[in-house]
């Protein structure tokens, strides 16, 4: 109990790529992020998500909201946007909101930036369900993408770019999960191991 107590906490915010729709618990990036950490010798507690299918990212800051969360993390990851993309929202608005949820999520880790990282949105153009739109769903996706990266070094946070590892999704379909549209538990360990890549340096 004792090495549990002294564990650092993580709260991992985001939507379908957090959760990990599609595949089991164990297999969401998350979860394989923690478990890679601790076979690092880095003691991180199971994360905490507060994701769900489908939510722009209006509906991640009302879900933060009312779920009363505390600021105390030592690790806070953000993704969301590709449903703010999906549903055909103006990217100004996006960048206005995004924002917003860093500040937070800074605010959420004990005010600490350096606690802080923002992954890309992954490019879901390169999926069976993308695929016939694929090029202006790439075109949005890099300009969200654009947006969410100033934004995170605008206030000094770490920036993970997974998207280009999402644009393999066609050449390798058990990247793909069996719903044809999100990530494979296989395409969340090669993310990991690029996060894995500045965790441990």
């Amino acid at each position: 109990m004792a090495a549990q107590s002294n564990s650092l906490s993580y709260l991992a915010l985001g939507d379908s790529y957090t959760i990990g729709e599609s595949v089991n618990e164990h297999e969401r990036w998350p979860n394989q992020l923690v478990e890679a950490l601790v076979k690092n010798c880095i003691e991180v507690s199971k994360p905490r998500i507060i994701a769900t299918t489908g939510w722009r990212t209006d509906n991640l800051k009302d879900a933060i909201i009312n779920a009363e969360v505390k600021n105390n993390y030592d690790m806070v990851s953000l993704l969301i946007g590709v449903n703010n993309q999906y549903q055909g929202k103006p990217a100004g608005q996006y960048a206005i909101e995004f924002e917003d949820l860093l500040i937070t999520a800074i605010q959420l880790a004990n005010g600490k930036a350096g606690n802080v990282f923002v992954v890309s949105i992954p490019d879901y153009g390169y999926t069976p369900f993308g695929q016939p739109k694929m090029e202006s769903i790439s075109i949005q996706i890099d300009e969200f993408n654009a947006i969410n990266k100033n934004i995170a070094e605008k206030y000094k946070v770490a920036y993970y770019n997974i998207t280009d590892i999402s644009r393999k999704g066609l050449e390798d379909p058990s990247l793909v999960a069996s719903d044809g549209l999100h990530p494979s538990g296989k395409m969340y360990t090669l993310w990991v191991n690029r996060m894995m890549e500045k965790f441990i340096r």
